[in-house]
């Protein structure tokens, strides 16, 4: 298939190379007329930008960084592929910096990836979109940013987030509706904003409702497996056991899942169990999850929509983006028993 250049994109929209290179690196001295004329031309040759010509042209990299958590997961894998389509479509290369949050030298070694990078502007995901030496650094070194599932709200830095405390309170109003009043809560990792805002939507849900909040029931999981495990052998142990759990991920809730079958507790008619992100186990194991579904890839596409127009100098609408979960009921869950 022979390659698209710009004097085929020239030719078919009627005008010359330098008007394609106007468009290209959004010069404003182009026509709405022309400028339309020619993204229409990209589209229907199917042409893509190379980002290292227009980056010489512009003295622009036409790199965008999407810095997350080294230990990877259904999360870190939406963001990327919806970081990567609106890269993609907007001519930008993306280039991922798995990090582990943990380490003492993070605010250093990023430091030093940034010099030897040149990016455009970079992408961050909890917990770095909260980390204030981070965020820091970015201003000192003037590199525009974009947050997603940020838990502070900060000024003038723009961020794409999803009501996690709106959901999980909708998740236990949905637990309580079919005669649940004994819910148990997992947790996830302490220094990631979600768990807070997951368990004060439990919180308000259980209090709105006149159900006492057991602090048995309350267990500290890392959103891992393994933690699912641990905290469900604790509340399958209790004298009185709950009729439903609420994990804060859907890994823990997995992890739940497992326990019951091995103490012949049946799902969902024994105990209910619910998890969050609907990550792909949410639907492979048997019964599929009641889960929170989070726009995790519509959050990406949007933050880097956002983050181009900001390279662009191009105005935001807001910014701060909210983008709505949503309930999505599966076999796992059922009626509380009589």
């Amino acid at each position: 298939m022979k390659k698209i250049t710009i004097n085929d994109v020239a030719r078919h929209a009627g005008v010359s190379k330098k008007t394609i290179s106007r468009v290209l690196n959004e010069e404003p001295n182009v026509s709405i007329e022309t400028r339309k004329k020619v993204e229409e031309s990209f589209i229907e040759l199917g042409y893509r930008p190379n980002p290292q010509a227009r980056g010489l042209a512009s003295s622009q990299s036409y790199l965008i960084g999407l810095l997350y958590p080294s230990q990877s997961n259904s999360y870190v894998s939406n963001i990327q592929k919806g970081a990567l389509e609106r890269c993609r479509a907007e001519g930008f290369h993306l280039v991922i910096y798995p990090e582990d949050h943990e380490n003492e030298n993070l605010i250093s070694q990023f430091e030093s990836n940034l010099y030897s990078s040149n990016l455009d502007g970079i992408i961050l995901t909890p917990p770095f979109s909260d980390m204030t030496k981070l965020l820091d650094l970015l201003k000192e070194r003037e590199i525009p940013v974009v947050r997603v599932g940020a838990l502070s709200s900060l000024d003038k830095i723009p961020s794409v987030i999803s009501n996690d405390a709106e959901a999980s309170y909708e998740m236990c109003r949905y637990l309580i509706s079919i005669g649940h009043h004994k819910i148990a809560f997992i947790k996830g990792n302490l220094d990631h904003g979600a768990t807070e805002q997951r368990f004060s939507g439990y919180n308000k849900a259980l209090k709105e409702a006149g159900i006492p909040i057991i602090e048995q029931f309350i267990q500290q999981g890392n959103f891992s497996f393994e933690s699912g495990e641990d905290c469900a052998r604790r509340l399958l142990s209790l004298k009185t056991p709950p009729s439903a759990i609420f994990a804060s991920n859907d890994y823990m809730a997995a992890g739940i899942v497992k326990v019951a079958k091995q103490k012949g507790i049946s799902i969902p008619h024994d105990l209910t169990v619910t998890g969050f992100d609907n990550a792909p186990a949410s639907r492979y194991i048997w019964p599929s999850l009641t889960t929170i579904k989070q726009p995790i890839t519509e959050m990406a596409i949007e933050a880097t929509r956002m983050l181009i127009r900001i390279i662009r100098k191009k105005p935001l609408d807001r910014l701060s983006v909210t983008i709505r979960n949503e309930l999505i009921v599966r076999e796992s869950s059922a009626p509380a028993k009589t």
